[in-house]
């Protein structure tokens, strides 16, 4: 039997704009996300090293396929400045079927 393929929205945080027009970028180009959409800078309050962080933080929403995540995930490690970058994994349960097949022929 033919295993779905399925969509994916990987989640993740960085310090800048920059960074994250960088990130989108080299995905889209090796075929690891259909399309990043990046959201403009929102506050994160969180814990690190035992102290209460603030801070300014774009986030990416990057359309792959349950397949990429891996390797997309891998790619933000290998270009994000962050010790731990934020990465996670929806995944997509219904969509429009032209864009789910739009996701899977940009990212195959």
């Amino acid at each position: 039997m033919h295993k779905k393929k399925k969509a994916v929205i990987l989640w993740s945080n960085t310090p800048d704009r920059a960074t994250a027009e960088h990130i989108a970028r080299n995905l889209v180009e090796k075929r690891l996300a259909a399309c990043i959409h990046i959201l403009p800078a929102g506050v994160s309050i969180y814990r690190w090293e035992g102290q209460i962080q603030q801070g300014e933080e774009w986030t990416l929403m990057i359309k792959t396929r349950d397949k990429k995540v891996k390797q997309v995930m891998s790619a933000i490690k290998a270009m994000h400045p962050y010790d731990i970058p934020e990465m996670l994994a929806t995944p997509v349960v219904a969509g429009h079927k032209n864009y789910l097949s739009w996701i899977d022929r940009e990212t195959h």
